[in-house]
């Protein structure tokens, strides 16, 4: 029998299932598999009709949206002209990573599975659902998913039942080799890239207008408005389109970094990959680049470590302290550790080399980007519109600012980075692109809307009514929430004027400013017959936009208690008709962890 050549595909919005592909591509690699792990929409799919073994590693997005680097497959894969059968020669299995407390969980992977079966392939096993909400993370599922492939693949081919594994305390090669050149010979390119089509791999350096803090000084949350100048960029967005960025690491990190790893920071280098294999080449990172610039735009040092990080470190270690406690930290058996160290905590990878100092020391510039993962890019609604703001993008951002049981508080990286930038020291540029949000909203101007927008949630509707209010479209209602009306009423005159001009219907909630807790799923319950004849006789749109945790839910299910109340309807019928609501497009989330 031929041994296959093992293809693992991933969909990844935030790194995760990155993460988890590139940690079964390493135990192929240590299995003496020949194995390629590569992005679904880096991959050929032309060529899925001729694979034999393929692992897809599939992350849900949004509302049960695909990642943005599967869109190009996911629409292929769901095209009705392919045969039925074309894919019956392929043998695969179907690895989800979702967040149970999002409605769709997990949508992508189940999505997946079915369609791959209706298309004649072999299922290797049953899709594996890891949930972040689990006590003990992804892993719960992920491990004993894994042991499962691994035990199929091997009876599925026993030519390898012979081969001899790689031993799992040895690192394996580097992905990348870094080629170091003298500084004098080479010409840094220009990393301002082409303004032409604001997109991921290009985006636009914007320059920062203002960094305003919207709340009140005494506050305990530091909520900022940002406004970029967007001309001549090219980029243009409508409401409900959110605003892409890379944060940066802090310098602080940055020097730390330097000083763990002695790391020369104005070397210079190019990569080359060690095998055929690896996969696409980092196109974020500039060819030739700085040292500076991999550890201060590429590297998420400030990340809390995935366990496939302590596994891979553990390879490095010669103190035999230092490398029991790190193949502890490996172990499923030690998931619970690990959790109290690392997670729990949120315990950075900078704090963890600074915890393993003879490991650190150990560590190989080859193995940088093997063992740190890069920064992900960060989204925001977009809070303002070109109608109102010609040229101009803004945003609301909450900066993220927490304490755990470690001495130094946490904090949010692109949060902390934004409210860092100050345009009054100088000129400063984020490099930005735009893409389409899951909100739509209607043309017809007689139709209303309804939108559900507490915190910072309420950023995408104001973009809503600045566009939507000039257009004459009037009917319009916001139930906002904060704490308090005196501190984190955001956007408050706006808010009153269209109220006052007739063109805003406003209910708000302060959740502290009383003994009794308010929030904005009471002023829906409370204003149930106004929203019965929006939507049941004017055919409303609701929206509801804000932290995944408890909102959404207790606002759907305070507008199911409305349909019963209101219109007469069963509980069951009341589900039924969200969920129309919510197939038509009548109902809509924008929600995030």
């Amino acid at each position: 029998m031929l041994k296959p050549i093992l293809q693992v595909l991933y969909g990844s919005q935030t790194g995760s299932a990155q993460d988890t592909a590139h940690r079964v591509a390493r135990q192929a690699r240590r299995k003496q598999i020949q194995v390629q792990v590569l992005p679904l929409d880096s991959y050929n799919v032309a060529n899925l009709i001729s694979e034999t073994l393929v692992v897809f590693v599939c992350a849900t997005t949004g509302q049960g949206d695909p990642p943005d680097n599967m869109k190009n497959f996911w629409r292929f894969i769901f095209k009705k002209s392919l045969p039925l059968g074309s894919l019956s020669q392929l043998d695969c299995a179907v690895l989800g990573l979702g967040d149970s407390s999002y409605a769709k969980f997990n949508f992508v992977a189940k999505k997946l599975y079915k369609r791959l079966v209706q298309l004649g392939a072999s299922m290797l096993l049953p899709v594996g659902l890891a949930d972040d909400q689990h006590h003990l993370g992804a892993d719960a599922v992920i491990y004993p998913w894994l042991t499962a492939l691994w035990d199929k693949f091997y009876a599925l081919y026993p030519c390898f039942s012979d081969v001899i594994p790689l031993s799992e305390y040895e690192p394996l090669p580097p992905t990348y080799k870094f080629h170091f050149l003298e500084k004098k010979e080479v010409c840094i390119p220009n990393t301002s890239l082409d303004q032409s089509f604001p997109t991921q791999s290009r985006p636009s350096p914007c320059r920062l207008l203002s960094n305003l803090r919207i709340t009140e000084a005494s506050h305990f949350q530091d909520v900022r408005l940002i406004e970029f100048d967007i001309t001549g960029t090219n980029i243009a967005f409508t409401a409900g389109d959110v605003v892409m960025m890379y944060p940066q690491n802090s310098p602080e990190d940055v020097e730390q970094f330097r000083q763990l790893l002695s790391l020369d920071l104005e070397a210079i280098f190019t990569l080359q990959p060690t095998h055929s294999t690896a996969g696409v080449t980092y196109d974020t990172i500039p060819q030739p680049c700085t040292m500076l610039y991999l550890v201060e735009n590429i590297l998420d040092i400030s990340s809390v470590p995935r366990r496939s990080f302590f596994e891979l470190l553990s390879t490095f270690a010669t103190n035999e302290l230092e490398r029991e406690k790190l193949l502890e930290f490996s172990s499923p058996a030690d998931q619970e550790e690990l959790h109290s160290y690392c997670n729990r905590p949120r315990r950075t990878i900078l704090e963890v080399l600074a915890d393993f100092p003879h490991t650190t020391a150990e560590l190989r510039v080859d193995y940088l980007l093997d063992l740190f993962p890069e920064i992900q890019p960060r989204s925001f609604s977009i809070a303002s519109s070109l109608q109102s703001h010609p040229h101009r993008l803004q945003i609301l951002v909450a900066v993220v600012w927490y304490k755990t049981k470690l001495f130094k508080p946490r904090r949010g990286l692109c949060s902390t980075w934004l409210a860092s930038l100050d345009p009054i020291q100088g000129e400063t540029y984020v490099p930005l692109w735009v893409k389409k949000g899951t909100l739509k909203f209607p043309k017809d101007k007689d139709i209303p809307v309804i939108m559900v927008g507490p915190g910072t949630g309420v950023a995408p509707f104001r973009s809503a009514l600045q566009e939507r209010i000039p257009e004459g479209k009037h009917i319009n209602v916001l139930f906002f929430g904060c704490r308090s009306e005196s501190k984190d009423f955001y956007f408050r005159s706006e808010w009153e004027k269209a109220e006052k001009m007739g063109h805003l219907t406003l209910y708000t909630s302060f959740s502290r400013d009383q003994q009794e807790k308010v929030y904005v799923q009471h002023r829906v319950l409370e204003n149930a017959k106004l929203l019965w004849d929006l939507i049941a006789s004017k055919n409303g749109c609701f929206y509801i936009a804000g932290n995944a945790k408890q909102m959404p839910a207790s606002v759907c299910d305070a507008l199911s208690k409305v349909f019963q109340q209101e219109g007469g309807l069963s509980s069951e019928d009341a589900i039924q008709m969200l969920a129309i609501m919510e197939k038509s497009g009548r109902l809509q989330c924008e929600t995030w962890s």
